[in-house]
């Protein structure tokens, strides 16, 4: 098969391993940045071009598309859609998870469990909106945040306030959530390929940090999941349409809450984890998958 990978990284550990994987099985494997693409949008035969190229005769694309372009980046991959090539996770899909209150109140109506949430623009009564998430201490989350960016801890209900009321002179939309605080600073990250999960990482922020990204200081290590931690991540990448999701989860009193949905969940810190060849089991599912035509979006939404 002719994979394409959108990603603006060659050199990125998961981009690398996604070629290396390709390569190993017998694909060609090529890596395009999805800004430098330009597009002829025609319903007789819409094509994309990259550096004076005609991109064609592709049979799937691996979307690694960065929170900061998703506008481009999805426009991009619904073009190949268009054009009938098999895409790894749809543009919908991508979009759907990457807005956080979308996302969040879709997991909601399916009954996933999830945080304690409140979501605000310009609340005209702060302290109810913290009453809303139970009190203090409480996180406070810039929506268009990424990778435990905008995201705050506010340990008192007055610095609770602050914060707000900060963000609303920034004219920002944000999430107002409960503080696990039974999870100590931990959580797992769920690695969904085709319905199923295939590794599960716990990752353990460094101390007096509460956000327990790798990049951040975060520590990762193998451990085994509840069926009910299972079925969670499995239905919430199922809802939002992702064939693979890294599905962020808490351990709280009340049972697994999810975080966060990702789209494009890194590779490095679950393979050196779980020693699991990730990259390898997403060509297996690619190659069992991946066929003309076979969007169910068809480039809509």
């Amino acid at each position: 098969m002719k994979i394409v990978i959108l990603s603006r990284g060659p050199k990125l550990y998961s981009t690398r391993r996604l070629v290396e994987a390709g390569i190993e099985r017998g694909h060609d494997a090529r890596v395009i940045n999805p800004l430098r693409c330009y597009m002829n949008i025609s319903s007789s035969r819409p094509t994309i071009h990259y550096r004076g190229e005609e991109l064609d005769e592709f049979d799937a694309v691996i979307p690694r598309i960065g929170a900061s372009v998703t506008f481009y980046g999805t426009a991009v991959l619904r073009q190949f859609e268009m054009m009938g090539v098999y895409p790894l996770n749809e543009s919908v899909a991508i979009s759907r998870s990457r807005d956080k209150l979308r996302s969040l109140q879709l997991l909601a109506r399916k009954g996933v469990g999830l945080p304690v949430t409140s979501f605000a623009h310009s609340p005209d009564d702060t302290e109810d909106l913290i009453k809303l998430v139970e009190g203090a201490p409480l996180v406070i989350k810039l929506l268009e945040g990424t990778q435990g960016k905008g995201v705050v801890l506010a340990e008192t209900r007055k610095a609770g306030e602050s914060v707000i009321d900060a963000f609303r002179g920034l004219n920002a939309h944000f999430l107002v959530q409960e503080f696990i605080k039974e999870a100590g600073g931990a959580d797992l990250r769920c690695l969904v390929v085709g319905g199923k999960v295939v590794a599960t990482m716990m990752r353990q922020a460094k101390d007096g940090e509460f956000r327990s990204n790798l990049h951040r200081g975060g520590t990762a290590k193998l451990i085994r999941i509840t069926p009910t931690e299972r079925s969670t991540a499995v239905q919430a990448a199922a809802i939002m349409g992702l064939n693979v999701a890294g599905v962020d989860i808490l351990r709280s009193n009340h049972g697994p809450v999810v975080m966060e949905v990702n789209s494009s969940p890194g590779l490095e810190g679950i393979e050196a984890a779980t020693g699991k060849d990730i990259a390898g089991q997403i060509i297996e599912f690619i190659e069992k998958n991946a066929r003309q035509g076979k969007t169910r979006t068809r480039g809509s939404g």
